[in-house]
């Protein structure tokens, strides 16, 4: 394994081959089950406001629960927390097939699965976030964070192809079992790994002052605190083009589940040629003017995306969408992974989870209501302009912020025992 290229080398690490087979399965049928929620949901409603409804419901929990998962995330056995999760949301996927396939499904049915869903994922995301660090060395942590990317970007192209494909030929239920069985991978893949380093002690004191230790060290780190606003933002008036695709897939462009799963595919080619991108890459240097790069052309890419009549330029625009949006989230991951402690690490990447997707129910909600007065498309190019404007707030800001994010990754270097000359042009253009 010591000769694999550079874009693979945190691949040397049996522990992180076996998380990536394991979520790469998984993830196939976790993008199945998404796009053959939403179709479903989209068929048995027609409703562009249930559409957002749902989608908050499978996200809200991110952001009520997120603090306490990232005090878990920082406490306890991280592998046995991901075992936990995969397997409730493996009976969660069982139960939605079953009622399913057995033409007892109704509304209320999704609403209640997908919040059991999101608790689920409120307590998998930081400790998933977290454990990449625990699988790898850290000279390995950017690679492993980019790979981390390309296989959940490769799975979003594989998925919803396969998700319009089953759906159109035999309905959502056999997408739901599929995805039942797919967990069963990540299971097997986690329980037979070697012993991983434990998560730092929490240290003493409450679980309420170690949650609030989490939040301060956020709101009084000026480059982490940045960075995770520009993600509520774009999460907020960005993410829900996903949430009103059934839309744009029937109404606007007339290409029914299949066409969906295409253009879903086509955002997920956009993001896996961002991911490979990142997996090239060796250090952090640059980062910083990427997230505010690919957060305009985000932006950018979205208000074209609704201008679009035509189904295959459609599809065309949503490739840059999916890879700026890639872009923008990785980064973002990379940089703050390098700048926090070890002993902080859950509770600040549970605060990116509540960033990245518990804001988002909220945008999905709000997209829904004003798409059903002003239609999808008008919705979506008002959230791209905002995103645009968020980054070049973010990019005015960005020569004050280089300096205490190098530093603070000099720091979290030199505890790991690497030596400061060989780091300095890492953090430098942060």
């Amino acid at each position: 394994m010591s000769s694999k290229p550079s874009a693979l080398r945190a691949l040397r690490h049996r522990n992180f081959q076996l998380f990536v087979v394991g979520q790469l399965i998984s993830l196939i049928g976790t993008w199945m089950q998404q796009i053959a929620e939403s179709w479903l949901m989209y068929r048995l409603t027609g409703s562009a406001l249930l559409l957002g409804a749902v989608g908050f419901a499978g996200l809200f929990p991110v952001l009520v629960l997120g603090p306490i998962a990232g005090h878990i995330a920082d406490k306890y056995d991280r592998r046995r927390i991901l075992i936990i999760t995969q397997i409730a949301a493996m009976v969660l996927a069982f139960i939605l097939a079953f009622l399913t396939l057995a033409h007892l499904i109704r509304e209320w049915h999704l609403f209640v699965l997908a919040t059991c869903l999101g608790i689920v994922n409120a307590f998998d995301m930081p400790a998933r976030q977290a454990f990449i660090v625990q699988v790898v060395e850290r000279d390995d942590l950017v690679n492993a964070i980019a790979l981390n990317s390309t296989m959940f970007n490769g799975a979003r192209i594989v998925g919803p192809a396969i998700a319009g494909l089953v759906v159109a030929a035999v309905g959502e239920g056999w997408c739901f079992f599929a995805n039942g069985v797919s967990y069963i991978a990540v299971v097997v893949c986690l329980v037979i790994m070697r012993a991983t380093r434990p998560p730092s002690a929490a240290g003493s004191g409450t679980a309420m002052e170690h949650i609030i230790e989490g939040f301060r060290y956020v709101a009084t780190t000026a480059p982490v605190r940045a960075l995770l606003i520009l993600i509520g933002v774009v999460s907020f008036t960005g993410m829900p083009y996903a949430v009103l695709m059934p839309i744009f897939a029937d109404r606007i462009l007339h290409a029914g589940p299949s066409g969906m799963g295409i253009l879903m595919g086509a955002a997920g080619a956009g993001a896996l040629a961002s991911s490979v991108a990142m997996a090239l890459r060796k250090s952090v240097q640059g980062l910083g003017k990427w997230v505010m790069l690919a957060s305009m052309t985000f932006g950018a890419s979205l208000i074209a995306f609704s201008s679009s009549r035509t189904f295959w330029l459609s599809a065309a625009f949503l490739v840059p969408v999916g890879a700026a949006m890639m872009m923008q989230m990785a980064s973002s991951n990379t940089l703050i992974q390098s700048m926090v402690p070890d002993e902080l690490r859950g509770r600040v990447m549970a605060v990116y989870s509540m960033m990245f997707l518990g804001i988002a129910p909220f945008g999905s909600l709000a997209a829904g209501t004003v798409s059903n007065h002003i239609g999808a498309p008008l919705t979506l190019a008002a959230g791209g302009a905002i995103c645009i404007i968020a980054s070049i707030v973010f990019g005015m800001r960005l020569p004050m912020l280089r300096g205490e994010a190098r530093a603070l990754i000099l720091a979290q270097r030199a505890v790991a025992g690497e030596p400061a000359a060989e780091t300095t042009p890492t953090g430098a253009e942060a």
